[in-house]
């Protein structure tokens, strides 16, 4: 009887994301709705093909990077802005505003809730969350833990929604979400037909893969999407100090694109960065590293989490820069099942 039980809650997951495709429409307007305010359904073709889907998504692009799409004319673009404008109020709006749509952030669960009530709730979207460790610090199987609990319902602290995973490591494994989804009593098929996974091999193709995502995340209910780690190609395609400056640069427009994605869709976005040696740190610092990425990294990333190892099994989870969180720390432990509380 089990794998029915499996099935049925598996086939409520993916009912449940149906009815919330209907939600969706109220968080961004379809760049479709373009034609109706006397917009060339060619030019709105072009906007797509260039991986813009939605009007939200539009007035995140400058007049200068839409010109740049073949076919639209300066004229063109100034059409097209016009009438996304009339479609979105894009001007100030009060706290108590911006307040009640706050109230459409999700909070996607851990699996350890020792770690969620160090992050007021778990990963948060419509915002970038950073974790940055040493290897084996356990920031890849909090992401593979994530892949199964945004599949929940939101009442069981899930998002309800599906998973982008794109990998510059090579180091994701289907195998090892199926007892993080037996764990959690959902049907492992089920969920990782829910994920979607790209490889990437150079920091050009991990940008035009965000680039494509637009399209899949418009048409269905995405909540997290996983750049597993963000800074690896980036190290590899740009080397010396002679070509920092251009590395650091694309790193920005990528970083630039991930939070765009995150507030255009209302996804999580985690991202997962490696550590370097610092030996200007000092000698009063008894672990001279920090994270990959400079000071671009660290200004766009909402939340940063530093994660280092503990006695065993056990990792230690410190808010290093947040927003909204105090100065904290919490201890969880990696199991075959995902992310748990830390067991004494």
């Amino acid at each position: 009887m089990a794998p029915s039980r499996h099935a049925d809650e598996g086939g409520q997951l993916q009912l449940m994301e149906a009815d919330r495709v209907d939600d969706e429409e109220e968080c961004f307007e379809s760049i479709d709705k373009l034609i109706s305010q006397g917009i060339n359904a060619g030019d709105v073709k072009k906007l797509q093909d260039a991986g813009i889907y939605t009007c939200n998504g539009l007035m995140m692009h400058t007049k200068k990077s839409l010109t740049g799409i073949k076919g639209l004319s300066e004229a063109k673009v100034d059409k097209i802005c016009e009438a996304a404008e009339k479609l979105l109020s894009q001007g100030f709006m009060t706290g108590s505003d911006l307040l009640l749509k706050r109230k459409s952030v999700v909070r996607i669960t851990t699996g350890s809730q020792a770690l969620d009530e160090l992050l007021g709730g778990g990963i948060e979207t419509l915002c970038i969350t950073e974790a940055f460790g040493e290897f084996r610090s356990g920031k890849t199987q909090l992401a593979h833990t994530l892949c199964v609990s945004t599949q929940l319902p939101i009442h069981m602290h899930g998002g309800n929604g599906k998973v982008a995973y794109i990998d510059t490591e090579g180091t994701f494994r289907p195998e090892r979400i199926v007892p993080i989804a037996e764990r959690f009593g959902m049907d492992a098929n089920a969920v990782l037909d829910n994920i979607i996974y790209a490889r990437a091999y150079t920091y050009e193709h991990q940008y035009n893969l965000l680039l494509g995502l637009a399209a899949k995340m418009a048409e269905e209910p995405f909540r997290l999407l996983i750049v597993d780690s963000v800074i690896a190609l980036f190290r590899v395609d740009f080397s010396g100090r002679g070509e920092l400056a251009e590395r650091q640069q694309k790193l920005a427009q990528m970083l630039s694109r991930l939070t765009k994605i995150a507030e255009e869709f209302n996804v999580a976005v985690y991202i997962t960065n490696q550590v370097i040696a610092d030996p200007g740190g000092g000698m009063f610092i008894t672990d001279p590293k920090k994270p990959a990425g400079g000071h671009v990294l660290a200004h766009a990333a909402t939340i940063r989490l530093m994660l280092r190892k503990g006695k065993g099994e056990q990792r230690v989870c410190k808010i290093f820069d947040a927003p909204n969180l105090p100065e904290g720390e919490a201890v969880f432990q990696v199991t075959s099942g995902g992310i748990m509380d830390a067991k004494d």
